[in-house]
């Protein structure tokens, strides 16, 4: 992962109703959420939702899909794990004698 994919990500993550979100999006696994639901759960405004997920999709965050007239929301898992692995990736790399030693690629 390039460093400003990571650090757009992470900056969409730094503001408290997209990590509620994401988080909301996370636990509800592959299936998804209904943006009506997740506004639901969230109880937080259209709009405001809409803007919020708006950023989440443009850093790869999440997805969303049209079944019939329902909006599905989905967190991009692969995009979740790449962005852990990224900040773990060189974890210990100038420690001297660290065993674990990673680099990134």
């Amino acid at each position: 992962m390039k460093i400003d994919d990571a650090a757009a990500r992470l900056e969409a993550l730094g503001n408290r109703t997209r990590l509620q979100i994401y988080r909301v999006l996370v636990r509800a696994g592959r299936p998804g959420m209904p943006v009506g639901r997740l506004q639901e759960k969230l109880k937080i405004p259209a709009s405001t939702l809409s803007h919020h997920i708006k950023t989440l999709v443009s850093v790869g965050l999440v997805s969303q899909i049209r079944e019939s007239t329902t909006l599905i929301c989905h967190a991009n898992f692969d995009a979740m794990r790449g962005l852990v692995d990224f900040l773990a990736a060189e974890c210990c790399a100038d420690e001297i004698g660290c065993r674990d030693k990673q680099t990134a690629a």
